[in-house]
C-alpha cells in the first residue's frame, strides 16, 4: 500500500494528519510527503528563535527541520520545488500561488508516476485556512488526481484533511475545563468558523500522537511551545479524540463510509486480485 500526502509548506505534514502518516508507515505502508514549497516566506512563530540570524537563514533552517520531522515520522519526503507565496492577499510573482496550474500539476504527476500512490491526501478547497499556497495545493493535487485517472498510475482514492477544526478545539477545551484546567483555547475558538464538515473517515492513531508531537516540535521555527495545541494533556486527547479525520472526496473503488482505514476497498481489491 502507498500513501501520498501533498502539503504546502514544511511543518504542514506534522500539524495535519501526522499521526496517520506515522501509523501507516509503522504498519509497513510506503508513505511519501510532497511539500510544494520550501516555506521561504513563513513567519518565525517561536519567539525564542525570532532573531535576525534565523530570518536570514530561514530557507535552509526549514529544510533541516523538514528532514528531522520526516525521520521522526518514518516517511519519505520530496520538495516539489516552488517558492512560498507568503500569507498575503497579493502573492509575489515568484510565489507558488502565482505559478501556472499546469506547471505545478505536471511536476506532481511526475512524482505520482514514480511513486504510484494508492491514496492521495491533501486539503479541501478552502486550503484548511486561507493561505494562497494551501488553496493552490488543493487545486494542484486534485488536478493531478484527475490527470492520471484512466492511466496505469491512477490513484484510487482522494481524501481531504479535516484538522484543527472548531469541534476538535471545543472538545479539548470542554474536557480540560471539566478537569479544572485552563485550556488557553478561548481566543482560538473565537476565531474559528462554525462550519460543519462531513467527516467520512476517522483513523484511530492515538498511539502515534507522541510521534506527531515530536515531528511538530522538530519544526522549531514554526511552533510556539506555548500554543494551546501543545497545552492539553495527551492522555486527555487520546480519550476524547483518538482519531485523525478525513473527507473521502473521490474513490475509484466501492466505498461505504463511515471508514476507519484510508485503504478501505483497496485492500479488499488487492486480496481478491
Amino acid at each position: 500500500m502507498r500513501l501520498m500526502a501533498v502539503h504546502a509548506h514544511p511543518d504542514d505534514e506534522s500539524s495535519k494528519g501526522a499521526a496517520t502518516l506515522a501509523r501507516y508507515a509503522a504498519e509497513g505502508a510506503e508513505v511519501l510527503v510532497v511539500t510544494c514549497t520550501g516555506g521561504e516566506r513563513g513567519d518565525v512563530l517561536n519567539p525564542r528563535l525570532d532573531t535576525p540570524e534565523t530570518r536570514a537563514h530561514l530557507p535552509e533552517i526549514r529544510r533541516r527541520e523538514m528532514a528531522r520531522a520526516r525521520e521522526i515520522l518514518g516517511v519519505r519526503q520530496r520538495f516539489l520545488g516552488f517558492r512560498d507565496s507568503g500569507l498575503t492577499g497579493d502573492p509575489p510573482a515568484d510565489g507558488f500561488a502565482r505559478q501556472p496550474l499546469e506547471t505545478a500539476v505536471r511536476k506532481l504527476v511526475e512524482v505520482v508516476r514514480e511513486f504510484r500512490p494508492d491514496v492521495l491526501v491533501t486539503y479541501d478547497e478552502t486550503g484548511g485556512y486561507p493561505h494562497p499556497d494551501h488553496i493552490r495545493t488543493h487545486e494542484v493535487a486534485v488536478a493531478a488526481f484527475d490527470a492520471v485517472a484512466g492511466t496505469p498510475w491512477r490513484i484510487t482514492k482522494l481524501y481531504y484533511l479535516v484538522a484543527l477544526t472548531r469541534p476538535w478545539f471545543q472538545a479539548m477545551h470542554d474536557a480540560m475545563t471539566v478537569r479544572g484546567l485552563d485550556s488557553g483555547m478561548t481566543e482560538v475558538l473565537a476565531g474559528l468558523p462554525e462550519t460543519e464538515i462531513p467527516v467520512t473517515t476517522r483513523i484511530p492513531c492515538a498511539d502515534y500522537f507522541a510521534v506527531r508531537d515530536r515531528a511538530l516540535l522538530a519544526h522549531e521555527t514554526q511552533v510556539d511551545p506555548d500554543h494551546p495545541f501543545l497545552r492539553h494533556p495527551r492522555d486527555l486527547e487520546r480519550e476524547v479524540w483518538p482519531t485523525e479525520d478525513y473527507v473521502l472526496a473521490r474513490s475509484l473503488v466501492p466505498a461505504d463510509p463511515p471508514e476507519d482505514d484510508l485503504f478501505a476497498g483497496i485492500r479488499a481489491s488487492a486480496d481478491r486480485g
